[in-house]
């Protein structure tokens, strides 16, 4: 995972499989970088991911659960198909934006 500083905030951008082991260490990774910078807002960019099981929902909610804790907000981009199915499955599109995806629910 790569953190990036933006105008408006951070940006997480994911990348490469995100199975149970590397969702704990996107959460550590994800929970260190906002206690350190405290961006108003968060995007995690998932456009990068070939592979996610429903360890990325754990990444997601636990991100958006930390934002809301100190008053940001959290957007996913670049969610891929596969990926969408997991986070509409879990209902995550009902708590969390999705950036390109409003119009194809």
């Amino acid at each position: 995972m790569k953190i990036e500083q933006r105008e408006q905030g951070m940006a997480a951008i994911l990348e490469g499989e995100l199975g149970h082991r590397e969702a704990l260490e996107a959460m550590r990774s994800l929970e260190d970088a906002i206690d350190s910078y405290a961006p108003g807002s968060l995007e995690l960019d998932f456009s990068g991911v070939s592979f996610m099981d429903s360890s990325g929902i754990a990444v997601v909610v636990q991100a958006a659960r930390q934002m809301q804790a100190s008053g940001g907000s959290l957007a996913v981009s670049g969610a891929s198909r596969q990926a969408m199915r997991v986070f509409s499955a879990a209902g995550i599109p009902r708590l969390v934006r999705f950036i390109g995806w409003e119009e194809k629910k």
